[in-house]
């Protein structure tokens, strides 16, 4: 594993990936930079609640139908892929070009999940699978405020399996978010203008 700080250095990095993994906890923006990645860079976009996981009514798929899913989805030779789920990250990270790993403070994680959550209250969010309206409860709020201590470690091992080489990018709030889109941007125009 690589571990990418500099925005700029991962822009170069993001531009010339036809394979990207969005990752972080809830509430850290997943969906919305893999839209706008997707947007970008003209790369397909899958959300692995509204595409992988989640059935109407927070049903989740059986577990053989989310390996076939994520394994067709990886197989593919274009894609940005969001989401965590340790368990197919075996099936994904072989494949990724760039790891793009949102580490936000976890008090910055439960705001903006309360906020999306009195936006979309009652209804279902654009990159959620249908029937699965906004919901929050105190099982969810843990699992955000565990998240770093509980869930990052086997995403490490994981990417330590896969690919010593694979780019890491960290980003940490969402300025580093923001900067990382303009230099994206900025790369982009200047490979335009060539």
């Amino acid at each position: 594993m690589i571990i990418v700080n500099d925005t700029k250095e991962a822009a170069e990095i993001i531009k010339n990936s036809r394979r990207l993994l969005v990752m972080g906890c809830s509430g850290n923006g997943k969906s919305t930079l893999s839209n706008q990645l997707s947007e970008r860079l003209g790369l397909p976009h899958i959300s692995c609640d509204r595409d992988i996981f989640w059935l109407p009514g927070w049903k989740l798929r059986p577990r053989p139908e989310i390996v076939e899913r994520m394994t067709a989805f990886a197989a593919e030779d274009r894609w940005i892929i969001d989401g965590n789920s340790p368990g197919t990250l075996p099936l994904r990270l072989p494949r990724t070009e760039a790891v793009i790993w949102l580490r936000f403070p976890r008090w910055m994680s439960l705001t903006s999940v309360v906020k999306r959550w009195l936006r979309y209250r009652g209804k279902v969010r654009p990159d959620m699978a249908e029937g699965c309206p906004e919901k929050i409860d105190a099982k969810f709020l843990s699992y955000i405020w565990n998240f770093e201590k509980a869930e990052s470690p086997e995403i490490v091992q994981h990417i330590e399996a896969a690919r010593r080489d694979l780019p890491v990018i960290i980003l940490t709030s969402y300025q580093d978010t923001n900067r990382l889109l303009s230099d994206l941007d900025s790369a982009i125009d200047g490979e335009l203008k060539r």
